[in-house]
Order: C-alpha cells, then sequence, then structure tokens
C-alpha cells in the first residue's frame, strides 16, 4: 500500500525527509510508553494545482469535542476494521477519515511514506501521519458539516511565503508555528508538521519568529 514508484520530481525532498527524520526532530510529544492514547492517523496529502505543490487541509466543525474549530489534515481515531495499529491499520484510517470528511476518492491517492507516531497531549491522540500523492485529483467538499466545516488547499508556495508565516502564543505559555494562510489560522500539532516537513525538506525559507499570533484559553 505505500510505495515511491512514479512520483513527481519534486516531492523528492519530502520523501527524503520521511525516511531519515527522527521522532523527536518532529515533536518533543511522543507516545507514552505504556502504550497510552488513543490510536489515530491524519492524511498529509500533496497534490499539484495552478500554483504548483499545494497541500490539502480542512476545517473541523465548531461543535466538536476536541480541536473544535482548527484547520488540520483529514484524519481521525482508527476503527476496528481498519485492522492493527501498528501495522496497515494506520493507512486505511487516514484514507477511511479523509474520504468521510472531504469525499476524497481514495483510489486516486499513492502513499508514499509513514512518520513515526506522535502524540497530542490535550486530546490523548497517538496520531500517524500518513503521506500521499493525489495522483489523480478528484473533487473534496463538506460532507457531514457536524464534523467538517469546509475543505481546501493551500499552495506550498504560501506555506513557505514568509510573509505567511508566525508563531502563535498560549496563555499557558506554549509557543508554536502557525501559517496565515486561505483566511485561515493553521497552528497547533498541524502547523507542527507542516512546518518540520519544510524544515527538512529544504523548504524553509527565512521568517519572523518574532510575529505573534496571540491565543486565548479557549484554543
Amino acid at each position: 500500500m505505500v510505495t515511491k514508484d512514479g512520483l513527481p520530481p519534486w516531492l523528492d525532498p519530502v520523501v527524503h525527509a520521511v525516511e531519515t527524520v527522527e521522532p523527536l526532530q518532529l515533536s518533543r510529544f511522543l507516545p507514552p510508553a505504556d502504550g497510552a492514547g488513543r490510536q489515530s492517523a491524519v492524511l498529509i496529502l500533496f497534490g499539484e494545482g495552478a500554483r504548483g505543490p499545494e497541500l490539502l487541509l480542512m476545517e473541523r466543525a465548531s461543535s466538536l469535542r476536541s480541536h473544535a474549530g482548527q484547520p488540520s489534515f483529514p484524519g481521525g481515531a482508527l476503527d476496528p476494521e481498519d485492522g492493527d495499529p501498528m501495522a496497515d491499520g494506520p493507512l486505511r484510517a487516514a484514507l477511511r477519515e479523509a474520504e468521510e470528511e472531504t469525499g476524497l476518492d481514495p483510489g486516486g491517492v499513492q502513499l508514499f511514506g509513514v512518520l513515526p507516531k506522535l502524540y497530542i497531549p490535550v486530546s490523548s491522540f497517538v496520531v500517524t501521519p500518513v503521506l500521499g500523492w493525489w495522483r489523480e485529483p478528484t473533487p473534496v467538499g463538506v460532507v457531514d458539516p457536524a464534523e467538517t466545516a469546509r475543505v481546501f488547499t493551500v499552495p506550498v508556495a504560501d506555506l513557505t511565503d514568509p510573509a505567511h508565516r508566525a508563531t502563535t502564543v498560549h496563555p499557558s505559555g506554549h509557543r508554536g508555528p502557525a501559517f496565515l494562510v486561505e483566511s485561515a489560522l493553521v497552528w497547533g500539532f498541524t502547523a507542527g508538521i507542516i512546518d518540520r516537513l519544510l524544515h527538512y525538506a529544504g523548504w524553509e525559507l527565512p521568517w519572523d519568529r518574532e510575529k505573534q499570533v496571540p491565543l486565548d484559553w479557549r484554543a
């Protein structure tokens, strides 16, 4: 289910990053050693649009219990039918959730890599980031408004543009990378993964880390 055959050359730096990056280079939050946490997966889907390489994102519904209103990768918790969470389960879950949330046709997606499992302490999710190439793009959009507020793509050129980059500051003191793109503030886990992928793929441009976006306690 995972192959690098036939990928466009511009994805080569991403493939190299996926193959060489270490868990602590992605996040200081790693899965608990005792196996606690809810197994989940996200789909990091690269496509090619009018302005070149792009990523598929969605905005979670404001009524959801966790990470409400946040832009994110398509994804969610593994279901029993997805299979072994230590084997192919996350691959199936990433594609299934993407189809359920965005209407994506999984048949047009080529999975080419898997990043180390990471942890989101606030929701206790153990997340496997699964990377895909949108080989045959299909229409996407909101399937269930109770889960998804909108679905959109972001050109990588906008994500690397220093004018669109900032640092979020939470009242707790936590600071993290953020992207102001497509009328959205992408922050938290999703922004952290994008930030690290851009960095280790060699696509990152110098940006002003002192440019701050304050968050409130509801974030």
